[in-house]
């Protein structure tokens, strides 16, 4: 697979996990006991949390092609 073929299944299925993502965030929100502490804890962790289910997809998407050549 090419790296311009990785790279647009990546830009295509980003916004897909974003929304999701978002939404699942905001149905756990909601179910959480309505204080400001606990709000700030959970944004902040949940505002972090959403790039590790995305490293190894980057990883993926920016590895470089074998060369057949070097075989």
């Amino acid at each position: 697979m090419t790296p311009s073929t990785k790279k647009l299944i990546l830009i295509l299925s980003f916004p897909v996990f974003l929304v999701l993502y978002i939404g699942i965030v905001l149905a756990i929100a909601d179910r959480l006991p309505d204080h400001w502490a606990i709000d700030l804890v959970y944004y902040i962790l949940v505002g972090t949390v959403w790039a590790f289910p995305l490293k190894p997809v980057l990883l993926w998407a920016n590895r470089p092609v074998p060369d057949p050549e070097r075989s």
